[in-house]
């Protein structure tokens, strides 16, 4: 059994953590495999937009499974997993195209990574979010998620979050921003999320790509940006956006 199912429709890659036995925890090989779609998206124009979820309906996806931490027995096993894990979120954050995640359930330690590292989550009401390390493994995070966190909820709810280690839900996930939307069941989450994801993938590729970049620089170097506004202005699209609203009809975006 493949355990991260991965399917590209019409312009729309969507990958499915497929580990419902394991409340979709998350074993190297899943993080690596997740790492290489991202790259592949990166390279192929075909593809507009990426929606990520989890078999089941337990949890979107509950951590790395702990059984591979059993080796570890000296500093670099510590360091390099830290590096592995963030070169698979960072890989996933500078993806050219918007992601969405779709949760239900359980969404922790490493799966809670991966929805903060997204550019939209939405979920049901049955979300429970964090990173309760505090109270189960001792471990933490690296500097890097930290950050992406604190961008996303702010220091004060992270420490909150962690200190206390609790899992945020539902209607406090809404009202914090952590989700934009919230749905009953994992039936209306499906709905939702490919109404969701086509919408997105039908706008402007290089838009798209350059706010995303945008907003990731103002985390990690906020200064610049020339190279994004050319990149739009003296694009294809950009053209035939002004000859479409001009002559009112539909552009056709080509991302290029």
């Amino acid at each position: 059994m493949d355990e991260l199912l991965y399917e590209l429709r019409d312009g729309v890659a969507y990958l499915t953590f497929n580990r419902p036995q394991a409340r979709n925890a998350l074993t190297f090989a899943m993080y690596d495999r997740l790492a290489e779609i991202c790259e592949q998206a990166d390279r192929d124009r075909s593809i507009h937009a990426m929606l990520l979820t989890g078999a089941g309906d337990k949890a979107f996806a509950a951590g790395t499974d702990i059984s591979q931490f059993r080796a570890f027995d000296k500093e670099q096993d510590a360091l390099d997993y830290e590096a592995r894990i963030e070169r698979v979120l960072g890989a996933l954050e500078r993806c050219r195209v918007p992601t969405i995640a779709a949760i239900q359930g359980a969404c922790t330690g490493g799966g809670a990574g991966i929805a903060a590292c997204c550019d939209l989550r939405i979920a049901t009401r049955s979300l429970r979010y964090g990173f309760p390390v505090a109270k189960t493994l001792g471990n933490c995070l690296s500097m890097n998620n930290y950050a992406r966190l604190t961008a996303l909820l702010g220091p004060a709810r992270v420490k909150d979050m962690i200190f206390r280690a609790r899992l945020i839900e539902a209607d406090e996930a809404l009202a914090m921003g952590l989700v934009s939307e919230l749905v009953e069941d994992g039936a209306a989450l499906a709905r939702r999320a490919e109404e969701l994801v086509r919408e997105v993938a039908s706008l402007a590729p290089l838009t798209l790509q350059a706010t995303k970049e945008a907003i990731y620089r103002l985390r990690t170097k906020p200064e610049g940006g020339s190279d994004l506004v050319l990149m739009c202005y003296m694009s294809e699209d950009f053209r035939e956006g002004m000859e479409a609203f001009l002559n009112k009809r539909k552009p056709v975006w080509k991302g290029r």
